[in-house]
């Protein structure tokens, strides 16, 4: 598979939450470099919190904003940090 360079991960997932998914992710050396941003509808501010703690490189809330996602992809691609409620 090519070199990927941004997951975005909802956190509520079927199987695993995201932040389950996300310690699999970051332990495995294929994705050691890869930007993983946390996406959900739950913009709770301790969510957005446990998310960085966590180690996600970003957070967009959910519902995304068509106007705003590209800027948004854009930046964290660029190396911005991206952790958004709206």
């Amino acid at each position: 598979l090519p070199h990927i360079d941004l997951i975005l991960m909802d956190i509520f997932l079927p199987e695993e939450d995201g932040y389950q998914v996300l310690s699999k992710l970051r332990a495995h050396p294929r994705f050691s470099d890869t930007l993983i941003v946390a996406v959900t509808a739950d913009v709770a501010m301790d969510n957005v919190e446990r998310a960085r703690s966590a180690g996600f490189d970003g957070f967009i809330g959910k519902p995304i904003d068509p106007d705003r996602f590209p800027n948004q992809i854009r930046n964290i691609l660029q190396g911005e940090k991206v952790w958004e409620l709206e």
